[in-house]
């Protein structure tokens, strides 16, 4: 329950009052938009949206018909279903793959517009889930996850996060979708299915636990490995089935023969790295800046990784227009 005088008061139009109630939520709302979306940057511009609506709708909401949350999770997750309805959203460029040396990139269906998220904005942003979640909030905000409800379609996308997730129970959902429970029930039936089947084909022990020693072994060896451009320590790392992806290019390395490859190019091209680690996605992250024989490193992008086990299961790199959402410069002075 919300305090009634300061809901009269942002009833009556008062702003900081609003301010107030709303403000609470905006980082959960973040969070929610981002798993929707797989884009910090269109998370952003679903808040504001968010935001703005439920500023100009205050004046009309009752606790009597759901909780100042549900009803704002409710804007935000229509919101966000107009988004992903917005065929603009899914670039449509061709590509040529025999442009490419070898080894050859291969085609890859996950979204060209997926977005790493600062673990630092996770703190505080979630409430604890309902009783019917399903999902541990680590895995659910994992690169992997995010990255696999972006080929369900938006409903399903919608529901399996609010009652899987986020545990709001059936009737909870159906109101905000303004859809029958029996609706909500068929889409999530079909959502798990299909989140199931991409599990299924992963086939891989869980991660190490986020801070854990034996996360840090395995980040500490990686990034020795790859500041010192030792291909046989980085490869003796990976799984036979790790995967290099390359946002938002549709199309990356798969296997460890390939991606030995294609990393074997990029380091007798004489490229050499220093690496910044932070978190992105509850998984460990770098900045790279490239190394140059005098001067300012530059940066030339962002890495997450992957885990499970003791080995790398995939590696994301992103453009280097990201490190600022991670606290991390465009530039590291000369060495």
């Amino acid at each position: 329950m919300v305090p009634a005088d300061l809901l009269s008061r942002a009833r009556a139009g008062d702003g900081e009052a609003f301010r107030e109630l709303a403000e609470s939520h905006r980082r959960e709302l973040q969070v929610h938009c981002y798993r929707m979306l797989g884009s910090l940057a269109d998370a952003e511009d679903a808040v504001q949206e968010t935001m703005l609506a439920a500023w100009q709708g205050i004046g009309g909401f009752t606790e009597e018909r759901a909780s100042l949350r549900t009803w704002l999770y409710k804007i935000a997750t229509n919101r966000c279903l107009n988004a992903r309805r917005a065929a603009s959203r899914r670039p449509a460029r061709e590509w040529d793959m025999s442009q490419f040396q070898p080894p050859v990139p291969t085609p890859r269906d996950e979204a060209a517009w997926l977005q790493p998220f600062p673990d630092a904005f996770l703190e505080g942003a979630v409430d604890q889930p309902g009783p019917e979640a399903r999902y541990e909030q680590s895995e659910a905000i994992s690169l992997a996850f995010v990255a696999a409800l972006q080929l369900l379609p938006p409903r399903q996308v919608a529901v399996v996060i609010l009652r899987d997730v986020l545990g709001f129970h059936a009737a909870e959902v159906a109101g905000m979708l303004d859809v029958t429970v029996s609706s909500v029930n068929s889409a999530l039936k079909r959502a798990r299915a299909s989140l199931q089947r991409r599990q299924q084909a992963a086939g891989h022990q869980p991660p190490p636990t986020a801070g854990s020693p034996a996360e840090e072994a395995i980040v500490a060896l990686f990034a020795r490995a790859w500041e010192s451009a030792d291909l046989d320590a980085l490869v003796a790392l990976l799984t036979d089935d790790v995967f290099f992806a390359m946002p938002p290019e549709p199309f990356g390395y798969e296997g460890r023969e390939a991606v030995a490859g294609y990393w074997a190019r990029q380091f007798a091209a004489g490229r050499r790295f220093d690496l910044v680690p932070t978190r992105a996605n509850g998984q460990p992250a770098f900045g790279a800046y490239l190394r140059a024989p005098a001067g300012t490193r530059h940066a030339a992008g962002f890495y997450v990784l992957t885990l499970v086990g003791d080995q790398i299961r995939a590696m994301t790199r992103f453009e280097a227009t990201v490190l600022p959402w991670f606290g991390l410069p465009q530039s590291l002075p000369p060495r």
